[in-house]
C-alpha cells in the first residue's frame, strides 16, 4: 500500500498497517522520523520507483491546498499532480476533500473522496470539536463556563461542536442561512438567528466560531465584533472571516485548519483504517 504526503494521520496510519504485517510504500513523510527503519516500512524519493508495484496510492486530507501540488507539510519537497496523475491511470486515488476542479481534470484516474464517507466525516467532527475547544481555552481569558458562544454554521462540525459547549455550559447561539438548519437547531433546543440578522448582536458574543466555508463575516460585520472577542475559523480553504480586515482592526482571530491531523492522529488513523479497508472490500 502506497501512502503519498498527508500529515501525522498518515504517519499512525503506515504504523498501524505496517503493525498489521502489510508492506507500505512512503513517499513525502520525510519529517517524519518515527517511519524510518520500520521493518515493513520502506520509504521512497523517486514518485515513479515508489508507485511501481501498488495499485492504490492513499493520500492527504485535504489532498491539495493550492490545486497544482500534493498537500505534504512533513516534506520539504513538492509533487505536482499532474506528476502524479500521469503515473496512475491504471490506479486507484483516495485522498481527502478532493476538489471538483481535480476530478474534472483527471477523468480518467479512478478517485476516491475519503471525506465524503459519511461515517468517517462524521467522527472526524469529534477531534476537530475538542480541538476548537483547545484553542478556547488557550486564546481567551475567560471560562467557557458562562461565555456567549456563537457559532456559525450547523453542518456536521457546527452540531458536535455545539454539543460539547453547551455540556461544559456555555450559552451557544447557532447562525445559519438554511432554514433546515436552524431548524434542526430548534429542534435541539439551541438558540438560533438566521445569518443576515447577526450584524445586531454580533457585538454581544465573547467567541465566535465559523464552520462556513466561504466569507461571511466581512468588514461591515467586523466593525461590530467586540474587540475582546475570539474569532476562531474552522472553515476549509480561505474559510469564512475576512482574515485583512480582522488584522487591520487588531482583532484576536485563530485560524484552525488540519485540527485532526494535529491533536488526535491516532484515533483519526484508526478510522481512516477502517474505511480505506472498507473502500478496498468494495472494490474487490
Amino acid at each position: 500500500m502506497q501512502l503519498l504526503g498527508g500529515d501525522l494521520r498518515l504517519v499512525k496510519l503506515a504504523l498501524m498497517l505496517e503493525k498489521e504485517k502489510k508492506q507500505v510504500h512512503i513517499i513525502g513523510l520525510e519529517k517524519a522520523k518515527e517511519l524510518e527503519n520500520v521493518f515493513n516500512i520502506k520509504i521512497y524519493k523517486d514518485l515513479k520507483q515508489a508507485l511501481e508495484n501498488v495499485d492504490v496510492i492513499i493520500s492527504s486530507i485535504p489532498f491539495s491546498r493550492d490545486g497544482l501540488t500534493i498537500n505534504m507539510p512533513l516534506s520539504d519537497n513538492k509533487i505536482k499532480i499532474d506528476d502524479l496523475m500521469d503515473l496512475i491511470k491504471e490506479k486507484t486515488l483516495i485522498a481527502g476533500t478532493v476538489s471538483n476542479d481535480i476530478y474534472e481534470k483527471y477523468r480518467d484516474v479512478k478517485i476516491i473522496d475519503i471525506m465524503k464517507n459519511e461515517k468517517l466525516a462524521i467522527l472526524n467532527t469529534i477531534a476537530t470539536a475538542e480541538g476548537a475547544i483547545k484553542e478556547i481555552i488557550e486564546n481567551t481569558q475567560i471560562n467557557i463556563h458562562g461565555s456567549k458562544i456563537m457559532i456559525l454554521g450547523f453542518g456536521r462540525v457546527g452540531k458536535t461542536l455545539t454539543k460539547k459547549l453547551e455540556g461544559l455550559s456555555a450559552k451557544v447561539t447557532v447562525v445559519s442561512k438554511e432554514d433546515e438548519e436552524l431548524a434542526w437547531a430548534e429542534a435541539f433546543g439551541y438558540r438560533n438567528i438566521k445569518l443576515d440578522k447577526i450584524i445586531n448582536e454580533i457585538q454581544e458574543y465573547d467567541i465566535i466560531i465559523n464552520t462556513i466555508p466561504h466569507i461571511i463575516i466581512d468588514r461591515q460585520i467586523l466593525e461590530k465584533v467586540n474587540k475582546n472577542a475570539l474569532l476562531l475559523d474552522l472553515a476549509s480553504d480561505d474559510g469564512g472571516i475576512d482574515k485583512n480586515t480582522a488584522k487591520e482592526y487588531k482583532l484576536n482571530l485563530i485560524t484552525a485548519l488540519g485540527i485532526p491531523g494535529k491533536i488526535a492522529p491516532i484515533a483519526t488513523a484508526k478510522i481512516l483504517k477502517e474505511v480505506i479497508y472498507e473502500i478496498l472490500k468494495e472494490r474487490k
